[in-house]
């Protein structure tokens, strides 16, 4: 359901449209971008030049070589005409046309929230997408997820919600990478732990996992087999304990991402790829179609003939499947599940992944089906302090540490709160200040401020607060403070799915911030419950309104909305 602010705002920019098309020279062709320009509005950067702005002019007058304020003016003059809640159009150089509402179309946005609740803001601006699989975190079992695979897993269960409110078919997804050399390097690794405990010590391979997690496994292997490993056959001891550390670790990273607030729809597991054979019908899937060829015994992708920069081998001269392989009858199964369009979120360091990616959805014959998003790395920081991180040594720094140490909200909006290609700086002693300073704080104190005030109004003024649930004196609302929030109020579902179709869930982030901000501006200028009672029943209807925008907001990140502070 497309709101109603939504519903205004395409009529207006329809009706300019059709304008513009009147204006247009004989040989402009009508309807197109090259020949006249679609109208696209947008709020008003700054509320003296009008709620809305449109550079429909200047884009006109480069094409049809015209002054673009003669045409800002043209549009401007046939004023609101069939455009009731206009209250005016104008234009402004260097060629902007601007759009003032009325007062009722701003009251009628506070009741439109109080009517559909959680609901306001939904839409179905990205319904033609789906359906979509968002593939996330895909971490090694191999040890506990660490805070990049935090960062991660914020930005991929936002991004799913944000598509889903925007009314995208969405789904979750990751992949445990359970199959090859590492799963031996994690064997031994649990082995030389498993008999240290046991009296017989043995040091951890070079290229083992040295972490200290694994001391833990090693107690529970112990707990269950006792010393049946110490002797065993090589080959059926690195079999037995490496599915046995594989399985407990991934429990406990599912533990943690529930934790997280983090649900996928479906796991996959690398390893069902290898025995189900799904891996062979893929590379004969690409030999059929021609995509894939014989060079000094390897199996090689023509990756080149989709953009690669150079072709990348399947199946080693030896006859084993690489990676990429795997990769590619997993994406096969993606698309072979029927979703039309993927999204895989990948690590920092897994840019030059991208490119080898999009040639083998191209390859299996979907080309521009897959995206590829970076979550970039994570400094952790304690006020000036860096917070020393190394993998090889072992000390991991973990997200369950980070959760413990800022909790849940902290770190799901933290995580959040950067475009996913920026570099992230966590500043664990901010993310636990309550002050204005810590920006998860901040909007979650505006939320509880919202619902301390309504508590208020329920043991002082509760008949005032049934007529403000109803939105009867919504019309008294004109204050610039309470018209500025109203504009911030009626933006929520532009913003939503603006951020999803460019998956920058930060943007929801940076909105739940300012809008926040303009309620406790609003607070600090307009008496909330004053004795005027009609008035305080519109501004009461105003915090309603705010509250739920923001419990909205929030939700979409993962954060909660207190009730309390």
């Amino acid at each position: 359901m497309e709101d109603r602010y939504q519903a205004l705002l395409t009529a207006v920019a329809q009706a300019l449209d059709q304008r513009l098309q009147g204006l247009a020279p004989a040989s402009a062709a009508a309807g197109t971008h090259d020949g006249i320009p679609r109208v696209v509005l947008t709020p008003a950067r700054d509320a003296r030049h009008g709620d809305f702005a449109t550079p429909v002019a200047l884009a006109a007058a480069k094409i049809w070589k015209r002054n673009p304020l003669e045409i800002a003016r043209a549009l401007a003059e046939a004023g609101t005409q069939g455009l009731p809640e206009v209250a005016r159009i104008e234009a402004a150089p260097p060629g902007f046309v601007n759009v003032t509402m009325t007062g009722s179309f701003w009251s009628g946005v506070v009741r439109e929230v109080l009517e559909r609740g959680e609901d306001f803001g939904k839409s179905t601006a990205l319904a033609s997408l789906g359906p979509v699989l968002v593939e996330f975190v895909s971490a090694n079992p191999t040890g506990p997820l660490v805070v990049v695979q935090g960062r991660s897993s914020a930005l991929g269960s936002s991004l799913v919600a944000m598509l889903r409110f925007a009314g995208a078919e969405a789904a979750s997804e990751t992949y445990v990478n359970d199959a090859g050399a590492q799963l031996d390097r994690l064997a031994d690794s649990l082995f030389a732990r498993y008999a240290t405990l046991l009296g017989r010590p043995t040091p951890v391979p070079e290229d083992g996992y040295p972490g200290e997690y694994l001391v833990d496994v090693a107690r529970a292997l112990i707990q269950r087999d006792g010393e049946r490993w110490l002797d065993a056959d090589a080959n059926e001891r690195r079999r037995a304990l490496g599915r046995f550390a594989r399985d407990l670790i991934v429990e406990q990273q599912r533990q943690d991402l529930e934790r997280f607030r983090v649900r996928f729809d479906t796991w996959v597991s690398e390893a069902t790829l290898h025995e189900s054979g799904a891996i062979a019908r893929t590379l004969e899937q690409l030999r059929a179609s021609g995509h894939v060829y014989e060079q000094d015994g390897a199996l090689w992708l023509r990756a080149t003939a989709f953009g690669d920069e150079k072709d990348r081998v399947l199946v080693r001269s030896d006859g084993r499947p690489t990676y990429l392989a795997a990769d590619a009858a997993y994406h096969a199964d993606k698309l072979r599940r029927g979703y039309r369009y993927l999204i895989d979120i990948l690590g920092p360091d897994h840019h030059g992944y991208i490119a080898r990616l999009n040639a083998l959805v191209a390859a299996l014959g979907h080309p521009g089906a897959l995206e590829v998003l970076i979550a970039q790395h994570v400094t952790l920081k304690r006020g000036e302090e860096k917070v020393s991180m190394s993998k090889r040594a072992g000390e991991l720094v973990t997200l369950r540490e980070v959760i413990e140490q800022v909790g849940v909200d902290a770190a799901r909006f933290y995580f959040i709160n950067r475009s996913p290609e920026s570099h992230l700086v966590f500043d664990l002693a901010l993310a636990v200040e309550q002050s204005a300073n810590n920006p998860v704080y901040y909007v979650q104190y505006g939320h509880a401020r919202i619902a301390s005030i309504l508590r208020k109004a329920a043991a002082s003024h509760g008949s005032l607060l049934e007529r403000a649930q109803a939105g009867r004196d919504v019309e008294r609302l004109g204050h610039a403070r309470e018209i500025a929030l109203i504009r911030r109020l009626a933006d929520f579902g532009r913003t939503v799915a603006s951020a999803a179709q460019a998956r920058a869930p930060h943007r929801v982030a940076e909105y739940a911030l300012d809008l926040a901000a303009g309620f406790h501006t609003f607070y600090t200028d307009c008496v909330v419950l004053g004795e005027d009672e009609g008035l305080s029943s519109a501004r009461l209807s105003l915090c309603l309104a705010t509250k739920t925008v923001l419990a909205s907001a929030l939700g979409l990140l993962g954060v909660t909305a207190p009730e309390h502070m």
